[in-house]
C-alpha cells in the first residue's frame, strides 16, 4: 500500500497555504486600514475573501465531483500564488503610502487593485478547499483517516490561526508587501507539492448526471433532514455574528487600545491557542455533557465573550477572552461537524457539505458589510471609541437571542449515538 507515503507531502503542501492563509488574515484588513479610516470601506477587504463562499460554494461542490481533485487544488494553489505577487508589486509601487483619510481611500488604484486581488484569493480558496476535504480518502487507508485529519487539522490550525497572524503582523509592520511576496512563495511551493503526488483522483461515478441532477439530488437531501436546516441556520447566524466581531476588532485595537500589527497578531495567536486547547480536550467534554448540552452551553459562551470584549481594558484581557472563545466554538465546531459527517451519506457527501457551506458561510460577507455600516451610523451620534465597540453589543445581543431560539432545538435534535467517533480535527 502506497498511499500513506504521500500523505506527509499533501499536509506538507496544506500547511503551507494555512499558514499564507494565516498572514492574510491581518494583512488584508491591515492594509486596508492604512489606505482608509472609514470602516465601511476597511470591510470590503474581507468581503472580497468571503463573497465567492456565497457565489460559488454550490459550483465548487458540482465541479470538485466531476474532475481530478489534485489538478483543481493544484490550479486553484497557483492562481492565489498569482494574485499575492501580483498584490505584493501593486504594494511595492505604491509605498510609501500617504496617510489615510477618514473618508475615501488615500490611494484609490491600489485599494481597488488590492480588492481585485482579494477577490481573486477567496474564490481560488472556495474551489480548493472543497477538493481537499474530498482528497482525503483516496491518500490512506479508511482506517487511518481518523489519524490523518488529526494531523492534517493540528497543521491547519497551527499555520491559519497560531503562526500565520502574528508572522503576518509582524511582516506588514517590517514592510509592507512583504506578507503578500512570501505568500506567493507559499503558495507555489504548495502548488509543487500538489504536482509531486502520483496517481489520478478523479471520482468514479456511475452515472453520467447533468449539473442540475446532481445539484438537485444534494439539494433534497437537505430539504428532508430538518435538524441538519437547523445546524446551518445556527452556524450561518454564528458566523455573521463572528465576522462582525472580526472586522470591528480592527479599529478597535488600533484606536481604543493603541496596540500596532504585531499585537494584534499576538491577541489573534492566543485566541488560536484556545482553540488548539479546545481540540484536545473536545471529545472527553462532549462525552461528558452530551452533544445537545455541549452544543447549547458553547452557544451560550459565544453571547458572554462577544459582551465582555468591549470591556477589556488592554490587550492582555482581550487575549484571554479570544483564547477561551476560541475554545468554545472549538467544542462547537465538534459537535456540528461530527453529526453532520455521521448523518450524511459518503456518495452525497461533497454536494451536501457544499449545499452546508453555502448556508453557513454565505452569511460572513453579510456581517463583515453589518459591522461597517453599524460603526458608520454610530459614528457622529456616538463618540468614535464608543462608535467603534457598536458591533460587539449587536454581537452579543445576535448571539443572546440565537441561544435563546436554539436552546431547545439544540437539546433535542441529536439523535443518541455514540460519541466515540467524534472528529475534532473537521472544520465548520
Amino acid at each position: 500500500m502506497t498511499k500513506p507515503n504521500h500523505l506527509p507531502r499533501f499536509i506538507a503542501a496544506s500547511g503551507m497555504t494555512n499558514l499564507a492563509d494565516g498572514i492574510a488574515v491581518v494583512v488584508w484588513a491591515w492594509i486596508a486600514s492604512l489606505l482608509s479610516r472609514d470602516p465601511l470601506l476597511i470591510a470590503l477587504m474581507p468581503i472580497a475573501l468571503r463573497l465567492p463562499w456565497f457565489l460559488f460554494a454550490l459550483p465548487a461542490g458540482i465541479v470538485t465531483d466531476r474532475v481530478d481533485r489534485r489538478r483543481l487544488i493544484l490550479g486553484m494553489d497557483v492562481v492565489r500564488a498569482v494574485a499575492f505577487a501580483a498584490a505584493a508589486l501593486f504594494v511595492y509601487q505604491a509605498t510609501p503610502l500617504p496617510t489615510p483619510p477618514s473618508d475615501g481611500t488615500a490611494n484609490p488604484a491600489l485599494f481597488f487593485a488590492l480588492l481585485g486581488c482579494a477577490l481573486l484569493v477567496g474564490t481560488a480558496e472556495v474551489f480548493r478547499d472543497n477538493a481537499a476535504q474530498t482528497m482525503l480518502p483516496a491518500l490512506v487507508p479508511h482506517a487511518q483517516l481518523e489519524q490523518a485529519n488529526g494531523r492534517l487539522w493540528s497543521v491547519e490550525l497551527v499555520g491559519n490561526s497560531l503562526l500565520g497572524p502574528a508572522l503576518g503582523a509582524f511582516l506588514i509592520a517590517a514592510v509592507l508587501w512583504a506578507p503578500f511576496a512570501l505568500n506567493a512563495t507559499m503558495f507555489a511551493v504548495a502548488a509543487l507539492l500538489v504536482l509531486s503526488l502520483p496517481g489520478q483522483f478523479r471520482p468514479t461515478r456511475t452515472q453520467g448526471n447533468s449539473w442540475r441532477t446532481d445539484l438537485r439530488e444534494g439539494i433534497g437531501f437537505l430539504r428532508a433532514a430538518p435538524f441538519l436546516q437547523v445546524l446551518a441556520v445556527i452556524t450561518g447566524v454564528w458566523n455573521l455574528l463572528h465576522q462582525m466581531v472580526v472586522i470591528a476588532l480592527i479599529l478597535h485595537v488600533q484606536e481604543n487600545l493603541n496596540i500596532g500589527a504585531q499585537g494584534y497578531g499576538l491577541i489573534l495567536a492566543a485566541g488560536a491557542v484556545g482553540g488548539i486547547a479546545g481540540g484536545f480536550v473536545a471529545d472527553r467534554v462532549v462525552r461528558a455533557m452530551g452533544q445537545g448540552r455541549a452544543a447549547k452551553w458553547m452557544t451560550l459562551a459565544s453571547a458572554v465573550a462577544f459582551a465582555i470584549i468591549p470591556f477589556a481594558p488592554n490587550g492582555y484581557v482581550l487575549a484571554l477572552v479570544l483564547a477561551a472563545f476560541e475554545f468554545t466554538g472549538l467544542i462547537w465546531n465538534t459537535v456540528s461537524v461530527s453529526y453532520r459527517q455521521r448523518y450524511i451519506p459518503d456518495a452525497l457527501l461533497g454536494r451536501v457539505n457544499s449545499i452546508y457551506r453555502l448556508l453557513a458561510w454565505g452569511m460572513m460577507p453579510v456581517g463583515l458589510l453589518l459591522s461597517g455600516l453599524i460603526v458608520s451610523i454610530a459614528d457622529g451620534p456616538l463618540p468614535r471609541g464608543l462608535a467603534l465597540i457598536s458591533p460587539f453589543v449587536v454581537a452579543a445581543a445576535g448571539a443572546a437571542l440565537l441561544t435563546q431560539l436554539a436552546w431547545r432545538p439544540l437539546g433535542r435534535g441529536f439523535k443518541p449515538i455514540s460519541t466515540a467517533g467524534l472528529d475534532p480535527s473537521a472544520t465548520q
